[in-house]
């Protein structure tokens, strides 16, 4: 027959590994419940195929990176995750235009993650509503810099043409010129051949006749 206290010890002993997981288990809960979900979830630049994803941290908490979770439909579901960073926003790409989009945003620490936020409901808008909302007067860069690249073409093209009619006048004038100095000397060889050709006179002075 065992002894009361051999059953006690061995009962006892039975029970620290039990103790000892529990504590851990709850260890682990405690620091997640510790982590706050993230706060003021924002979507902001929402274009046809891309948005951008922003929002803030609980004071204090212990966070080295974020996971957001993109749902479009109950079938369509991407995961987003990236540590050792402190970043507090995320560009959402390769979306589907005129799409509703569900969003969750959750904290990363050493001990694990925090609760989801609220989820955000945002919907990127279809290609012809974006182009009639765009303002005449809206100017982006990359209309400033095709711009500017025109005009520096235009510029380059008149500066050759100009270039051109210049070369064109200098070579004028020089033809002109080299016309103007043979002029005289052409006046004078053609006098010379009119008196070479004039007819001869006779030697008396009287021009001669033909006897008949």
């Amino acid at each position: 027959m065992a002894e009361p206290g051999s059953s006690a010890s061995a009962a006892a002993a039975a029970l620290v590994p039990l103790l000892l997981l529990g504590f851990l288990s709850l260890s682990s809960v405690n620091a997640d419940a510790l982590l706050s979900a993230p706060l003021n979830v924002t979507i902001r630049e929402i274009e046809v195929n891309s948005a951008m994803v922003t929002w803030e941290i609980s004071e204090g908490d212990p966070v080295i990176g974020f996971a957001i979770t993109q749902q479009k439909d109950v079938r369509m579901l991407r995961f987003i995750q990236e540590v050792n960073t402190t970043t507090r926003s995320c560009a959402l790409w390769d979306l589907d235009e005129d799409t509703d989009y569900i969003v969750h945003v959750q904290s990363i620490s050493m001990g694990g993650s925090s609760p989801p936020s609220e989820p955000v409901l945002f919907r990127t808008p279809k290609e012809s509503e974006k182009m009639a909302s765009k303002s005449p007067d809206e100017v982006t860069m990359e209309e400033v810099g095709q711009a500017a690249q025109l005009r520096a073409g235009e510029l380059i093209i008149i500066v050759v043409v100009l270039i051109m009619w210049a070369g064109v006048i200098v070579l004028f004038c020089r033809q002109y010129d080299i016309i103007k100095d043979n002029e005289p000397n052409n006046n004078k060889d053609k006098a010379k051949n009119s008196s070479e050709c004039s007819t001869p006179e006779h030697p008396q002075g009287g021009l001669l006749r033909s006897n008949v």
